[in-house]
């Protein structure tokens, strides 16, 4: 009865209480572990928590950072070197509090004629924007397996659902995707995977997206901020327990899914999840050294990782819930 009455309390008070708009740059659920933002909301764990989670869908990092800016949103899921560049640049008040998914699964696929990521050199390769962090992380792992990227010719498309089909469709030699776009194309004949996951992630270790807020947010609505990390760790560490939890909840998210694909894919992320909210201070500052070699970052003054972090929400949420030593590691 307690229980009950408890689940009445946090109902009403989330029905009371203005929405948490959370702002994502994908257009559906997408099929990588970022997808534990559209899960959580369909699954009930932000509900459970007490807060009321609204999704606000953007195409790309820029368009999320203007919204937040504007006021559009409470919390933003972007890209780390985008953050880092407007600090850079003067924005004092945005504050990483979680990573849902701070390393994107990404691998480059090509026609069958590139063999080898040399044979870029001269080729067209299809990227989101100029910038982008598709572009960014693609460049130095074309670099790390010496190819000369000033040869590459890349060509803006957008989303990589896009970018795939671009592929298929003939118009780029190659690019950048998620192992779950790729994993979700019907037909690859005449394609393969030119950089796996592995390799890629070793060429170009860091911590991609984060989830910022204002420090307006955080002044006035930090136990929802809190609420939502909660719901987010929950999650992850729910389908990491059990990737069929994962796969069951994307089969409701996305019913064209091909359920073996799915399943698959669920196998491979099961060492993927945040589940301690994925800020590690180490990680984060070997992705600011790593950001700071790139030529995007020549001449942009060093920031420091106080002036773009907030550890302490997380280590509130964990002190409540405990942490898991067997992944996610938490420094400090």
């Amino acid at each position: 009865m307690l229980g009950a009455i408890t689940a009445l309390l946090l109902t009403a008070t989330s029905a009371n209480a203005e929405p948490f708009r959370l702002i994502v740059t994908d257009l559906e659920t997408p099929l990588v572990p970022n997808s534990v933002m559209d899960l959580a909301v369909q699954q009930g764990y932000f509900e459970r928590e007490g807060v009321d989670v609204e999704l606000v869908r953007v195409q790309q990092t820029p368009s999320a950072l203007a919204a937040i800016q504007a006021g559009e949103g409470e919390m933003a899921n972007i890209g780390v070197d985008a953050l880092l560049l407007l600090v850079a640049g003067g924005a004092d008040d945005l504050r990483a509090v979680i990573s849902p998914n701070k390393s994107l699964p990404f691998l480059i696929v090509a026609k069958d004629e590139i063999a080898t990521p040399a044979d870029l050199a001269g080729r067209s390769f299809g990227i989101g924007r100029p910038g982008s962090l598709d572009q960014s992380l693609s460049t130095r792992v074309m670099a790390a397996n010496g190819v000369d990227t000033s040869a590459v010719e890349f060509v803006a498309l957008g989303q990589p659902n896009v970018r795939a089909q671009a592929l298929v469709a003939g118009q780029v030699d190659a690019t950048t995707v998620s192992i779950g776009v790729w994993s979700s194309i019907p037909d690859t004949t005449g394609l393969h995977v030119l950089v796996d996951q592995a390799a890629y992630y070793e060429a170009a270790p860091q911590v991609s997206k984060v989830n910022i807020v204002t420090q307006e947010v955080l002044d006035e609505r930090r136990d929802d901020v809190k609420k939502v990390i909660t719901a987010l760790i929950k999650a992850s560490r729910d389908y990491a327990a059990d990737p069929a939890a994962w796969v069951s909840a994307m089969e409701t998210a996305l019913p064209s899914a091909d359920p073996a694909t799915l399943t698959e894919l669920g196998t491979s992320f099961q060492n993927s999840w945040s589940t301690n909210g994925g800020l590690s201070k180490d990680e984060l500052e070997a992705t600011v050294t790593a950001l700071y070699q790139g030529e995007d970052f020549a001449n942009v003054r060093p920031v420091t990782i106080t002036e773009w972090t907030d550890f302490t929400l997380i280590d509130e949420v964990l002190a409540d819930l405990g942490t898991d030593d067997k992944m996610d590691p938490v420094t400090r």
